[in-house]
């Protein structure tokens, strides 16, 4: 189990507990690490906390997991479906940032296609 991993397991006890404290330290805690975390820890992690227990981990440590993992693999088709799919799940507050992330994605498959084929890549404003 990484790190990070075990800092999400550890905020998901705590808040199921009523301590209010203990919940603070560990939502800074893991907030901290998942900060500075690399893509391949965050996305190991919520593959295996969301397998666990798909509800277990709140919403706002989800979107902030799968941003950073965004952030870090911008032009990831698989993550951006992976984040938009996430998002629904939650909605419809962010459903119009999960159709852009599918847009995105796409997009991108579209200009890796013609780039393969050789195809020139459409202009873009």
């Amino acid at each position: 189990m990484s790190r990070l991993e075990a800092l999400a397991e550890e905020m998901i006890a705590e808040i199921s507990g009523a301590d209010v404290e203990s919940i603070r330290e560990s939502e800074r805690r893991f907030i901290e690490y998942v900060t500075f975390a690399d893509v391949d820890e965050i996305i190991e992690m919520l593959n295996v906390v969301i397998d666990r227990d798909w509800m277990a981990l709140p919403p706002w440590a989800r979107n902030l997991s799968y941003r950073l993992a965004c952030l870090q693999r911008p032009d990831d088709p698989q993550l951006l479906r992976e984040a938009g799919a996430d998002l629904y799940n939650f909605g419809p507050d962010w459903d119009e940032i999960a159709e852009s992330l599918e847009r995105r994605a796409e997009d991108l498959e579209r200009t890796t296609e013609s780039e393969k084929s050789g195809e020139p890549r459409p202009n873009r404003p």
